[in-house]
């Protein structure tokens, strides 16, 4: 079998692993093994094919990483999950006290309690989300 076409089928296989595994180094091994199917293609001897391997993965390795550094150091912008419904407005369905209350949240209802012992907001009223404690949000209201 010529090299090229075993160099052809390691790329290949590793791009169908990345796709599988999503780390991003199966990609760039996937990358290095098609530049040196290219250069075996070329008549290059197999010691040259393996430095040209080598010297194309260190050189993915050394151009993606900073790359990653940087997104990795980032804060998040967005705020997933039950994050993103703090600060989010509901309507209170009823009542809300301390320890009971149902309010539709983003289209959704929600078990509620309000923050503070003292406090009950009455059916209708608009309330603002303090925090998500389980599946309870914890609500104070708008005023």
């Amino acid at each position: 079998m010529d090299p090229w076409l075993v160099w052809l089928v390691i790329a290949l296989v590793l791009a169908i692993a990345e796709l599988f595994t999503l780390t991003a180094a199966l990609g760039m091994l996937a990358a290095a093994g098609f530049v040196t199917a290219g250069a075996a293609a070329l008549g290059l001897p197999v010691p040259g094919q393996l430095i040209v391997f080598s010297v194309v993965s260190a050189l993915g390795v050394l151009l993606a990483r900073p790359w990653a550094r940087r997104a990795m150091s980032q804060p998040r912008l967005e705020r997933f999950g039950v994050e993103a419904l703090v600060g989010a407005s509901a309507q209170v369905l009823r009542e809300v006290n301390a320890h009971e209350g149902l309010v539709r949240l983003r289209g959704e209802e929600w078990t509620a309690r309000s923050y503070d012992e003292s406090v009950v907001i009455p059916a209708g009223s608009t309330v603002d989300v303090l925090h998500i404690d389980g599946s309870i949000a914890v609500v104070y209201p708008r005023e």
